[in-house]
């Protein structure tokens, strides 16, 4: 991944920007994700990595990535603004912006993509639905899978149920 745009070679489909990069990065721990409606459980999840003592770099999907996957009216907030919003976050070192067809999703791609960064640790929350892939991917990255709690009632779509019933 360079400091412009990864080209979406014939070896990955998927492909990187990033919003901003740290001058030095050696080995960080790596997450990527939506990060669409930035709320607590994301904060202690990003921290609880951080202060694990590696550098972390967060990937965020894009616009059309989340909107596949997570359907209409999603995401919320424009790849760019959520990466800049995350990027922001004192735990954070820098943060790129993942782009790609939705349908590649599996940990070969993201392995391929995330090479460059040379991680030392991929991290997931419990429970997370891709727990088996993300191990594999830390794996043929030689990076360890660190999982770390999920804080129970606190996402995007619990977020925005609960707007959706206060007004």
């Amino acid at each position: 991944m360079t400091d412009t745009d990864a080209t979406h070679g014939a070896d990955t489909p998927l492909g990187a920007h990033w919003f901003e990069r740290p001058e030095l990065l050696e080995r960080p721990a790596v997450v990527t994700g939506a990060f669409d409606v930035l709320h607590v459980g994301h904060v202690r999840f990003l921290r609880s990595i951080a202060e694990r003592g590696l550098p972390l770099v967060v990937g965020i999907e894009s616009d059309r990535r989340v909107g596949a996957w997570k359907g209409p009216g999603r995401p919320v907030n424009p790849a760019e603004e959520r990466a800049e919003t995350v990027a922001a976050l004192a735990c954070v070192s820098g943060a790129f912006v993942i782009e790609g067809p939705p349908g590649v999703a599996d940990w070969s791609a993201y392995a391929e993509l995330l090479r460059p960064l040379d991680p030392a640790a991929l991290a997931y929350t419990a429970g997370d639905r891709y727990t088996q892939a993300k191990i594999r991917g830390a794996d043929a990255l030689g990076a360890q899978a660190w999982e770390l709690p999920f804080t129970p009632g606190r996402s995007t779509t619990a977020a925005l149920g609960r707007l959706a019933h206060s007004l």
